[in-house]
């Protein structure tokens, strides 16, 4: 049966979802025809994207604003381009403030089209109420956490949990890494993320700098996206630090490897962080119009995805106001002394709930979920 899935991916991690599912797919059936809105990854697999993906990363009210009505020609092209390919399925991954709206307006247009949203949207930490209206417009949930069909199946969406698909990375460590990039065997090595959005980039690099100023002795490693390289570089020389920027997944976990701990914004690279064990603090501040609705909206005492999956503070935080350099500066400290391995039995744990129960890997669930709601279809 010739199929056409239409995906769309609105950031990095979504675009990295996008490409893993698309192999899985492909493993499955080869002759499946995939188009839509995709990054570099899922572009890399002869996937030709409606618009670039970038216009479609941002984060939070304040952010957001300014582009609204380029988002909303967004939304309709997208919605218009959907309704003219009429694929055998839509499949939105993350974005929920894009994917939502466009899934929502499609429903409308094309009511017996298959939608299956991949990643649930938080509702764990807040706005729970979109729990209840997701499955007016989304025929099947995938989520990534083991802990979130439970907030969903209730209302009547079919949900699975399919495992987070970072697992399915090839992640080692590389003997290399240090000669390769001139770092002295001698002296600690620190990472430092300053996030994937340019909003987090622009809060979080400078004062990710001057923490990284009070350890003289050591070396800076950036793993960023391409677009981020020249900015981040370009602050580090300014700062006088010593430093590689990386911008590759291999040489990313390479990074991560050769680290003795980690400095890092809140998000999927605690995950990733965990997955090699690296000892982390994450820092994170959000822009004043959004953290001030954030603080009436958000229920959960964390942010850091290890400590919600473990439901215990395991991973320092340090939150808006609490995000200083002082406070950065100490428990970096602490965690380039013994005191770092402490958290790493706790890092494996966090991980080990990442699996999915069925042994398969969490893009072949994804991917066969998706084939079954197509193949149901046409019976």
């Amino acid at each position: 049966m010739a199929l056409s899935i239409y995906l769309i991916a609105g950031e990095a991690s979504g675009d990295f979802l996008g490409a893993q599912l698309m192999k899985a797919l492909w493993s499955n059936n080869p002759t499946i025809s995939m188009k839509g809105i995709g990054g570099d990854l899922m572009t890399a697999q002869n996937f030709s994207s409606l618009f670039p993906m970038q216009e479609l990363s941002l984060m939070g009210i304040a952010e957001i604003i300014p582009h609204l009505p380029r988002l909303m020609k967004r939304i309709q092209q997208t919605v218009d381009d959907i309704v003219a390919q009429k694929p055998d399925i839509l499949v939105t991954i993350d974005s929920p403030g894009f994917c939502h709206r466009v899934a929502k307006a499609v429903k409308k247009k094309l009511p017996t089209l298959k939608i299956v949203h991949y990643v649930a949207p938080s509702v764990w930490a807040w706005r729970p109420g979109r729990a209840k209206k997701l499955g007016k417009w989304v025929d099947h949930l995938l989520t990534l956490f083991p802990f979130e069909p439970e907030y969903f199946l209730p209302h009547g969406l079919a949900t699975t949990f399919v495992g987070h698909p970072l697992l399915e990375q090839d992640i080692h460590s590389d003997p290399t890494f240090r000669e390769r990039h001139d770092i002295p065997d001698n002296i600690p090595v620190v990472t430092l993320l300053a996030g994937s959005r340019r909003g987090e980039v622009e809060r979080l690099l400078p004062l990710f700098c001057q923490v990284a100023q009070n350890f003289p002795g050591v070396h800076i490693v950036a793993p960023t996206l391409p677009v981020f390289a020249n900015i981040i570089s370009q602050t580090l020389t300014k700062a006088n630090l010593s430093h590689t920027v990386t911008t590759t997944t291999a040489d990313k976990y390479a990074a991560f490897y050769a680290s003795d701990a980690a400095f890092a914004a809140s998000g999927t690279v605690s995950l990733e962080l965990a997955l090699t064990g690296l000892p982390m603090v994450i820092g994170y501040k959000l822009s004043p119009v959004t953290c001030f609705l954030a603080r009436h909206l958000i229920k959960i005492n964390h942010v850091c995805l290890v400590n919600i999956l473990l439901n215990k503070n395991v991973v320092p935080e340090y939150l808006q106001d609490a995000c200083t350099l002082d406070n950065l500066t100490a428990v970096l400290s602490h965690l380039l002394t013994e005191q770092g391995q402490q958290q790493k039995p706790y890092l494996k744990q966090a991980t080990d709930l990442l699996k999915n129960p069925d042994g398969l890997n969490p893009s072949q669930k994804a991917a066969e979920v998706i084939l079954d709601l197509i193949y149901n279809a046409h019976c």
